[in-house]
């Protein structure tokens, strides 16, 4: 039976560990564009409570042993989006990945901690990924196992942000035909540019999408 399992891994033993040292920015994994036993090239969002917190984090990137190949892609001023190879630190994700042919549904972090959720086939490669961290040497924490069918009516994979969005977004009239808010209202309210709140839509949108096809799979 598909099961999803949440995990912690202390942000010292995960990729971007010395490049989020002290920064007071939170990190999210957009997609994992590629990856094989030692490497995974993923899409990740920065986001600040301004833009001045980001200082010198290009500087940092290219300083972070774990990373190689940064590239800036999008720039909100609140938010960033970057395409990274990650090459150390990455056996825990490589593992699950490559051996257990696992799904990362979500990835976010800080400074301190990592928190992800991954979907695999059967609760047994949650037992192997956890012995396999552990002999590694990684203090990773399983914080919750369930399957799929219990995920389906609880977590969605959203992050705090992209849930306020949806919220303020359905209760505010946006997706009523005709809309009674439109995205500058929205923006506004939330306090966001216009341009961030159209990529945190779209980025909340694909992981609504995501989930819906997960489990639709499942039940087939």
């Amino acid at each position: 039976m598909s099961t999803i399992a949440e995990f912690s891994v202390p942000a010292a033993e995960f990729p971007l560990g010395a490049a989020l040292a002290d920064l007071p920015v939170d990190v999210e994994i957009e997609r994992v564009a590629a990856y094989d036993s030692d490497r995974v090239m993923p899409y990740v969002w920065f986001s600040a409570p301004d833009a001045d917190a980001f200082s010198g984090l290009d500087d940092r990137l290219a300083a972070d042993p774990s990373v190689e190949a940064v590239e800036s892609l999008t720039d909100l001023g609140d938010e960033r989006l970057y395409r990274m190879g990650w090459v150390e630190d990455v056996a825990l994700v490589c593992y699950a990945l490559a051996e257990e042919g696992a799904t990362l549904l979500d990835a976010t972090g800080d400074r301190s901690r990592w928190r992800l959720r991954v979907l695999f086939s059967e609760r047994e490669a949650v037992s192997r990924t956890y012995e396999f961290a552990t002999e590694e040497g990684l203090a990773v924490e399983i914080r919750g196992i369930h399957g799929l069918e219990d995920d389906r009516h609880g977590c969605d994979g959203l992050t705090d942000a992209q849930h306020e969005t949806l919220v303020a977004a359905f209760g505010g009239g946006y997706y009523e035909i005709p809309r009674d808010a439109d995205m500058a209202a929205l923006s506004d309210e939330l306090g966001v540019s216009r341009q961030a709140l159209s990529e945190r839509l779209r980025r909340a949108h694909r992981v609504l999408v995501e989930h819906a096809v997960a489990t639709g799979t499942e039940e087939r």
